[in-house]
């Protein structure tokens, strides 16, 4: 297990400090530019993790996202904190798929991994109430660190996710290795396939997989994009 005090990755907990003039620097481009492609508010970093504007600027960014009509995919670990933003979320209609991404069924694994983030019963209740308000809705199941936990709140996660994003633990082989991951997938495509859920498989976990056969859907992370 990760041990969160370590001095090398204290930035990774800090709280953090919106860009300085970002707002107005983002108009200005979308102003003058026409962007057709999804856009991820994100993949690095979470845009409703601690800050010190109490995500103001994560709300403000997606006003003007709408307001020039941008494809957005927003993936974060704190969904609770998005829904405060729901009203705006909801008025992007069916340019945006809200979701978070999902690692441990067991709260103290929750709380030991991710210190700072809802546990998965509150990210679970976020999907809930996102698929109750027709937006759909994306769950990323990576990191897997346990398959057997991934299984567990996938499992719990199906009424309310549309799409699913599948990986592994990357850069660790001492938390990959020796596991199972062929049999895991096996019981993910299981699970999803029959209910015609949209599904990626990352790379990562493709190349400990190569035996699954998977649709071309399956391997292009473009597909579904918004």
């Amino acid at each position: 297990m990760p041990k969160t005090t370590n001095k090398t990755h204290d930035w990774y907990f800090n709280i953090a400090e919106p860009r300085k003039n970002f707002l107005s620097k983002l108009e200005k481009q979308l102003s003058k530019q026409t962007f057709q492609n999804q856009v991820w508010i994100s993949f690095v970093g979470d845009v409703y993790g601690d800050s010190m504007d109490d995500n103001l600027i994560t709300r403000e960014t997606l006003k003007l996202l709408n307001h020039y009509k941008i494809p957005v995919c927003i993936c974060t670990k704190n969904p609770q904190k998005m829904l405060r933003d729901l009203g705006i979320i909801k008025q992007f209609d069916d340019r945006i798929i809200a979701g978070t991404t999902l690692t441990f069924f067991n709260e103290n694994k929750s709380k030991f991994w991710e210190p700072n983030a809802n546990l998965s019963k509150q990210r679970i209740e976020a999907l809930k109430i996102l698929h109750e308000n027709d937006i759909k809705t994306h769950a990323s199941f990576e990191p897997c660190i346990e398959p057997e936990e991934s299984l567990k709140i996938m499992k719990e996660s199906l009424p309310y996710v549309d799409h699913y994003k599948v990986g592994i633990l990357n850069h660790n082989k001492t938390i990959t290795d020796g596991k199972d991951w062929e049999n895991y997938l096996n019981e993910v495509l299981a699970m999803l396939r029959p209910l015609n859920k949209e599904i990626y498989v990352k790379n990562g976990l493709r190349r400990l997989t190569k035996s699954i056969e998977l649709s071309q859907q399956e391997k292009d992370c473009d597909f579904y994009a918004l």
